[in-house]
C-alpha cells in the first residue's frame, strides 16, 4: 500500500516573530499616549496637561530645549565614562585579590546605599558651579553599582574553567583575558545598564541643586512657575535620553557577548 509523506510543518518566519513579538510594547504605548491624552482633557487640571499640550510645549520651547540638551548630554557622557572606567577598573581589582576586596567592600556598600545627593555640597565647595560638580555626582550615583556586580562578576566565574585554564598551563594574563574576562562580560555589562539609569537621574539633580545649567535648569524654573506643561515636557525629553542611552549599551552588550548561546523563550 501506497504510503503518504506527511506535511512538513509549517515554520514561522523570524520575521513574522519579531514583529509578533513587538506587538505587546506597540499596544502599550498606543495605551499610555491615549491615556494620558483623555485622563488629562477629563480631569482639566494645570497640574496634569494632556499629551497634546505638552507636545506644543516642546514645539514652542524647542531652541531653548535643544541648547540645554546639549549641555546636558555632555555632562552625562563625561559623568559616565569617568564611571565605566573607575568602577569596572575597581570591581576588576577588587575581584582578582581578596585582601583589597576585604579592606574595601565594607565602603563601597556603604557609598552604594547612601543618598548620593548629600555629597553635592562637597563638589560645589571644591569645584564650585564648575561642570566637574555635576559630573562627580553623576560618579557618585552610577559608580558603585558597577564595582559590586563587577567583583561579583568575577567571584561567580565557573571554577571548571580556571581549573581547565591551569591544567594547561596558561599564563595568568592569558587566564584573565580569555577565560575571566568573557565569562564576566554578561554580569559586568548588566551592572553597566543599572549604572546608565542612575547616571541619568545623577544628571539631573545634579544640574537642578548645584550649577542649575541644562535640562536641570528648566524643569526648575518650570517647577517654580507652576508650570506642569514644561516640566512633563522635559520629563519626555529625559525618559527619551534614558531610552537611548540604554539602547547604546544594548548595542555593546550584544556585540561583546555574541559568543552566548541563544536561548528560546
Amino acid at each position: 500500500m501506497a504510503t503518504v509523506a506527511p506535511t512538513p510543518a509549517r515554520v514561522a518566519s523570524p520575521g513574522f516573530i519579531s514583529r509578533l513579538e513587538a506587538w505587546p510594547t506597540v499596544t502599550s504605548f498606543i495605551v499610555l499616549v491615549g491615556g494620558w491624552e483623555l485622563i488629562g482633557r477629563s480631569l482639566n487640571q494645570p497640574f496634569f496637561p494632556p499629551l497634546s499640550s505638552v507636545l506644543n510645549e516642546l514645539a514652542i520651547n524647542q531652541a531653548e530645549i535643544m541648547a540645554a540638551l546639549g549641555t546636558s548630554l555632555t555632562n552625562l557622557v563625561l559623568g559616565f565614562i569617568v564611571s565605566v572606567v573607575f568602577g569596572v577598573g575597581l570591581g576588576l581589582l577588587m575581584g582578582a585579590f581578596r585582601k583589597l576586596d576585604a579592606a574595601l567592600d565594607i565602603y563601597i556598600n556603604a557609598l552604594l546605599t547612601a543618598p548620593s545627593l548629600v555629597f553635592a555640597p562637597i563638589f560645589f565647595a571644591i569645584w564650585g558651579l564648575e561642570r566637574w560638580s555635576i559630573v562627580a555626582v553623576i560618579f557618585m550615583y552610577s559608580t558603585w553599582i558597577m564595582v559590586v556586580n563587577t567583583v561579583t562578576a568575577v567571584r561567580t566565574v565557573s571554577p571548571e574553567m580556571l581549573e581547565m585554564g591551569r591544567a594547561f598551563n596558561a599564563p595568568r594574563i592569558k587566564t584573565w583575558t580569555r577565560i575571566v574576562l568573557p565569562a564576566a562580560t554578561p554580569l559586568i555589562m548588566a551592572g553597566i545598564r543599572l549604572a546608565t539609569g542612575r547616571a541619568v537621574k545623577g544628571m539631573l539633580n545634579g544640574e537642578m541643586f548645584i550649577a542649575i545649567v541644562g535640562l536641570g535648569k528648566l524643569v526648575k524654573d518650570g517647577s517654580g512657575r507652576f508650570d506642569a506643561s514644561l516640566v512633563l515636557a522635559i520629563l519626555v525629553v529625559i525618559i527619551v535620553v534614558a531610552f537611548i542611552a540604554l539602547w547604546v549599551v544594548g548595542w555593546v552588550d550584544a556585540r561583546l557577548t555574541r559568543w552566548l548561546p541563544k536561548t528560546s523563550r
